[in-house]
Parts: C-alpha cells; structure tokens; sequence
C-alpha cells in the first residue's frame, strides 16, 4: 500500500531545515512556507524513527503543526507549556534538542516517552504520565509568576479525551474565578483519546464547531459598539446589547460552558494547518490581556500517515512497523496467552452465569480486555472516559445497589481515585472488585506507569481483600473469589503474558486468606506472591542441588494474610525470606514484617522488594534485574543472606 512517505535514500536530506535548526527560537523568524516546511520534516522524521524504535504514534502524528505553530508564537525559555499526558509530545522534544536521541527512546538509560523535567530543564516545564494535570499545572505556574512579578504566558495543551476528567474542569473553574491573564488553555480535539472518546463532552465538542460563525458574529458587534461615542451610549442599549450577545451566543454555541466558567472561548481552528494554528494563537495572545482564553484546536490523530488516520487506535502505540508497507511487525507467537486476556475470557465466563456482573473501566477498554466483555455484554460494559475518580464512585453505586461490578483499571491509574476506593467503597464495605492490569514492573512507559505502589496504598484500608495470581489459572480463581466475596476486592495480575499452565476446566474460588505451600524445606522459608512465585520456585530448586533446603509459600493473598501457614514456617526454619515485584515500603514484605513482630517470631527477614527510589524505563527482564528479583538475583541474595545465619 502506499503509505505516503518519502523514500528518498539520503537519511539526511530528508529534513534539511530540521537538521538546521539550532534552538528552537529561531521558529519564531519563520517564514509562513517554511512553518509548513518544517511541519512536514517533523513528522517524516516522526516516521522513520518510530518505525525502528516503536513508541506512541498517532497522537504525535495529530499535534506536529499545533506544536510548530507555539514555538512560532512563544519563546519556551521563558514562557512556560504543560502537556497533558506527555504521548503527544514527541514534536515538542523533536523541536528542543532531542532528535538525535531519538533512537533510544523508551529504552534503557534513553529518551522518555513522557515529558521529565529533568531531562529538558529548560523546555519540559512539568512531567506528566498521566491524563488532566495540564491545566491545573499551568495555572499554578501562571499564579507564581504574577505573584514573583513576572510577564511570561502559561499555556496547557490538554487533549480532548482529558477533559472528561473532573481535575480539568476544578482547574477551569479557578482559571475563569481568578480572572488569570497571558493564561491559555488549548484544547486538542481529535475525537479520541485512546479508545473513542464517550460521553456528552464529546457531544458537547462537536456542537461547539459552529462557533466559527458565533465568533465573528461577536467580534463585529463588539467593534461596533466600541464605535459609537461614549456619550451616545446609554447603559440601556449597554445592557440590549449584553442581553443580545449572550442570547445569541447560547443559540449558535449551546452551553457555551468555557464562556460560563470564564474563559474567551477561541476556535475551533484547524490544528493540521501551521499557519492558521500560528495565527489564532498571535489572536488569542492580544485576547489574555483580559483574562484567560481557551483555544479550540482540531486535529486528526495520524495526520500525514494513512494507515495511522484509517485507524488511530491499531497505531496509538505500535512496537516497529515497515513504514512503507504501512505494516507493523508481528512479534513471535507467544506460547501462553497474556494475563488481560486471560481475565476478560474468566469474567465473559463468570458473567455468562450472573446477570449482576457488570465491567467498568476509565478509557482503557482494548487495555484491559474489556473489548471483548463489551462485544458479549454491551449493555453491561460502562466505559466512562479519563475519570478514575467517577469510575470507582459508580461501581460503588452499582454495588450498592446489588450489582456485582467489577471495575478494571490499571494499578498505576487507579492511584488517581484513592480516595473514592477509601471512602466510597472500603468504609461502606460495598462489594467492588478493583482488577488491576499492568501491576508491578511495566517497562517502555516508566516511572508513571509502574504499578509499584498498589499492595501499599490497598492493604492499609478497611474490609478490602488484596490478592496476587501466580499463574494465569489462578487469576481466574482469584476474579471468581473476588466478585463473590461480598466485600472489596482487588486482584493484581502483570503485563505480559502468563506461565502457560494448565486452565482448570471449571473455576473455583479460593478459601479467602489461605496461602498455599508449594515445597517444604528446613533451612530457610521463601515466602513470594505474585509474579515472584515461580522465579523463587525455581531459585529454591537451584539452591536444593547446592545443598540449601528452601520451603516456598505462595502467599495468595496480601490481605487478609495467611499468618498461620507463614509463621509456621518461619518457626521451623532458620530464616524468612519475603518477596515482592512492588514498593518494599507499606507493602507486602511489610506485612510479613508486621505479622512476624505481632506473633513475636524472632527469626532473621530479608525483604526482597523494590527499594524506596524512582524506577526508570526500560526492559521489563532488564529492570527486574537491577531490582534484584530475577531468578539468578533471587538464587544469589537467598544464598548469601543463608551464609550469614
């Protein structure tokens, strides 16, 4: 097929003003041609270099010339932007100095596929991963430079999908009551966030298109008025004038909810289009002396790419692809099924024989399975857009309501609505189950998306069930126990896929707080949960032939902890060795800690966890690894902690 892309042989004058390019102020002395000049290198260089790399695509794709055209209109030295979410991103880092890192990016020790401030102090003015935190960060920023005397623009760049979370709009709603000046929101609509975007928002967009008409309408008024002699202007033709602009407006543009919550509502503008996108932004410029203003934007995801544009989600995020061909790179087959896939096929099951179970998810259905679930149930499928907060809320509604709701969010995502597990679910004791995909270790995406902290920030709370598969068979064991426990409950399960184990014919449910001891052994007692069961299992088979007898239990559960089984051990044993892929603080080799201290059990522990520091991107294996919770890790730390007992 053709894709569209240059094949010029020579790499490098493919981007001849690009490669030019010192700083990216000298933008701001383009010429109209060559805004679209570069646009184009932009995005040819977007191609080929994630077509070797893998990385997000469609997003960067949609926001190129939106991208140039603010680097036309700002100087980012001194002006400040925030991202929201940061996989729109890549012009931005393209355009300030990190083209030629380019292929190392979301690799080991490379270029994040997220903003950080520490790897562009200058331009990355705030670091987000995750959605909606444009427009709050933005504003603190322009407050602190009012309240240090300073001059400088604060511009948010916030895709339309963001803007169903509630933060956007607390945001928003402070921006128009501060009356904050040389203060932008951008507001990015391409329809889609990762998944189509949902929701009356996204009616509510697509009636704002004719605010063209509304716009002119408004600015010739506003002149006339400005024409006529003060003295030849009553307050009563004053006031008909006001009544007329805000009846009128509400007719051509219904709701006018940015106006309402006191922003100048801008646009829309064609975002693929350099120069027009160049030219609102020089507008709304002259329009934040009085206030903040938000600047509609159109852009299609994939823009300049055609197999991107027929289907933004397939090329949201793409591992190498033949750029020519428009083909992605089929990776080898895997010999066991992945573990998302493993849980959307247990609760298709599982519902297929309770009409009270429902799914819900937080704009994530192809993340975490839950495509296929809404395919077989569409009726009970709630995909309620980037808004973890609600999300968690109206399982807890469903709940209440004697629904069996299971809400599917990812465990790095869920953190976004602590509050509402807490307060809404855990103290009512409502019978929610929270299956919490990409748990633990996740690789390319970094910090931000890591899901270290869930076993901490879950098991301190009232009522809940926490729960840790080590096999794909017992995640489905672990759903079934979860979604009829009729309390919370929450089950972490990997990235990736599973250990290829045999799949019970029918599930089961597990005893709740009931470990399970998979060898017996006399000198030291391994006690894993999770995806460090079969590494341990596997190091303590190593270590028998060395002559060192491991027990290993598989803990099961986090919460409620089965203390009898695991203290019993402990006391047969010389030593206790505890491990978990998840923050070594408040987690689950914490509580072994804790029960082992409340029983009075006097043996040596060693914790085998993440340690207290931030972990980078990288290679999942790899970074297991440098944590020390490989099997050969693992094999070595439990041998040298036996030879000092």
């Amino acid at each position: 097929m053709n894709s569209g892309v240059n094949s010029s042989p020579e790499a490098a004058s493919r981007y001849p003003l690009l490669d030019s390019l010192g700083a990216p102020e000298q933008i701001r002395h383009f010429t109209e041609g060559q805004l679209g000049q570069l646009s184009d290198e932009v995005r040819r260089f977007l191609i080929d270099s994630i077509s070797e790399t893998g990385g997000h695509f469609a997003s960067n794709l949609g926001t190129v010339e939106l991208t140039v055209a603010l680097f036309h209109e700002f100087d980012f030295r001194t002006d400040r932007v925030c991202w929201d979410v940061g996989h729109q991103a890549y012009p931005h880092k393209i355009l300030t100095g990190r083209k030629d890192r380019f292929k190392t990016l979301r690799q080991h020790n490379g270029l994040s596929g997220f903003l950080k401030i520490e790897e562009s102090p200058v331009y990355d003015h705030f670091g987000a991963g995750h959605a909606s935190t444009s427009i709050s960060a933005a504003l603190g920023m322009a407050k602190a430079r009012d309240l240090q005397g300073h001059d400088h623009y604060a511009v948010a760049v916030i895709g339309d999908g963001s803007m169903t979370a509630g933060m956007a709009f607390e945001a928003l709603n402070q921006a128009g009551y501060l009356e904050t000046k040389k203060f932008l929101v951008i507001l990015n609509d391409n329809d889609m966030s990762i998944n189509p975007n949902v929701g009356s928002l996204q009616g509510y967009l697509n009636q704002l298109m004719s605010g063209q008409y509304y716009n002119r309408w408004r600015d010739r008024i506003e002149h006339a008025i400005k024409s006529i002699p003060l003295e030849g202007v009553s307050k009563r033709v004053a006031k008909v004038a006001k009544w007329s602009e805000d009846s009128f407006k509400r007719l051509v543009v219904p709701g006018l909810l940015f106006e309402d919550l006191g922003l100048r509502y801008m646009g829309p503008v064609n975002g693929n289009d350099a120069v027009a996108t160049a030219h609102a932004l020089r507008e709304a410029k002259e329009k934040m002396a009085d206030g903040p203003v938000l600047l509609h934007v159109q852009t299609k995801k994939g823009y300049g790419y055609e197999p991107a544009v027929k289907d933004p989600l397939k090329w949201h995020g793409v591992t190498a692809f033949d750029a020519e061909a428009g083909e992605i790179k089929k990776a080898a087959p895997a010999s066991a099924p992945a573990y998302t896939k493993v849980f959307a096929e247990a609760l298709i099951e599982l519902a297929k024989k309770d009409e009270k179970i429902v799914a819900v998810t937080a704009a994530m259905l192809d993340g975490t399975g839950l495509n296929h679930f809404q395919k077989a149930f569409p009726s009970r499928t709630f995909d309620v857009g980037i808004a973890e907060q609600h999300a968690v809320t109206f399982s807890a509604g469903l709940a209440a309501q004697g629904m069996r709701p299971v809400c599917a969010i990812y465990s790095t995502f869920l953190q976004r609505g602590f509050d509402q597990v807490a307060h809404d679910v855990c103290i009512q004791n409502l019978p929610v189950t929270f299956a919490m995909d990409r748990a633990g270790i996740v690789g390319a995406d970094g910090p931000t998306h890591h899901g270290l902290y869930d076993m901490a920030y879950l098991r301190c709370l009232p009522n809940i069930i926490c729960m840790a598969p080590k096999d794909e068979n017992e995640l489905r064991r672990m759903l079934m126990t979860a979604i009829y426990s009729d309390r919370p409950a929450a089950l972490r399960y990997p990235r990736g896929n599973g250990l290829g184990v045999a799949m019970d014919e029918t599930i089961t449910a597990l005893p709740i707080g009931k470990g399970e001891l998979l060898k017996e052994g006399r000198d030291l007692a391994l006690v894993a949960c999770g995806t460090l069961v079969a590494p341990t299992l596997k190091a303590a088979e190593a270590l028998e032939a060395k002559g060192l007898s491991c027990a290993v239990i598989n803990a099961r559960f986090i919460k409620p902890l089965d203390r009898d089984l695991i203290l019993e051990w402990a006391r047969r044993t010389r030593g206790v060795v505890a491990l978990e892929e998840g923050i070594e603080k408040g987690g689950f080799t914490g509580a072994v800690a804790e029960a082992m201290a409340d029983e009075g059990v006097v043996k040596p522990l060693l914790r085998l966890a993440i340690a207290d520091h931030i972990v980078h991107h990288g290679d999942q294996k790899r970074l297991l690894d440098e944590e020390g919770l490989s099997q050969a890790r693992i094999e070595a730390a439990v041998e040298a902690f036996a030879g000092k007992l």
